[in-house]
């Protein structure tokens, strides 16, 4: 029988006190309708992610552009939302994964309050499903790294080549090959985003990034 005194006894998992004490770091993570953004998020998360999928319908016929992705079954319709908490750097990043469909381009604004950075996932077998994200970011100034997916765990082109194509404004950008089924892999992506992070504060003299000072090289 359960109980409402507070006294269970139950003990928390440790990462849930480790998050509790962490400075929470708001991430997002945008790209194209199926590029890997809602499975990037469940890689990595210390808790079950929340996620907002529906079913892709006769509707969107027409309207969804399932090119390359004939097999997607499901769309997120709002977010993804997860957690991985860098206990040594005592930092908990909250991870936005951003809806991909146009129809919900709309939400990405709200979702931008309070960021700090984005992971711009791509897929190069569809790389113009990306470039929105690209030019969202680079307009509100928000600090990026680019993930190229690598699809059955490849990729046929260099990070050269895939920073040329996509146009990048800052042509230190950096671009990065993941699987984003591969936990260590996602992790090396988020790594290389704080250290964007941090460099960025440095060089403005800012303080918005004490929060993740150090993150990368504690949690190595």
């Amino acid at each position: 029988m359960s109980t409402c005194s507070g006294e269970s006894g139950t003990t928390l998992p440790a990462y849930e006190n480790a998050a509790r004490q962490a400075a929470p770091v708001k991430i997002l993570v945008a790209g194209g309708f199926g590029v890997g953004k809602t499975t990037l998020v469940e890689t990595v998360s210390e808790i079950e992610p929340l996620r907002t999928e529906e079913r892709l319908t006769a509707a969107g016929v027409g309207v969804d552009d399932l090119d390359g992705i004939e097999s997607k079954a499901v769309t997120t319709v709002a977010m993804d939302f997860g957690r991985i908490t860098l206990t040594d750097a005592g930092v908990a990043l909250y991870l936005f994964g951003t809806p991909g469909q146009e129809r919900f381009w709309f939400m990405w604004d709200d979702l931008l309050n309070g960021a700090l950075g984005a992971v711009v996932l791509v897929d190069t077998r569809r790389l113009d499903r990306s470039f929105p994200a690209v030019d969202f970011f680079e307009s509100r100034g928000l600090p990026f790294v680019v993930g190229a997916n690598c699809f059955h765990g490849e990729q046929a082109y260099t990070a050269q080549e895939i920073a040329a194509a996509l146009h990048l404004r800052d042509p230190a950008t950096p671009v990065l090959m993941l699987d984003a089924r591969e936990r260590e892999d996602v992790r090396g992506v988020l790594l290389a985003l704080l250290d964007l992070l941090i460099a960025r504060a440095a060089e403005s003299g800012a303080e918005s990034g004490a929060a993740v000072r150090g993150a990368s090289a504690a949690s190595r």
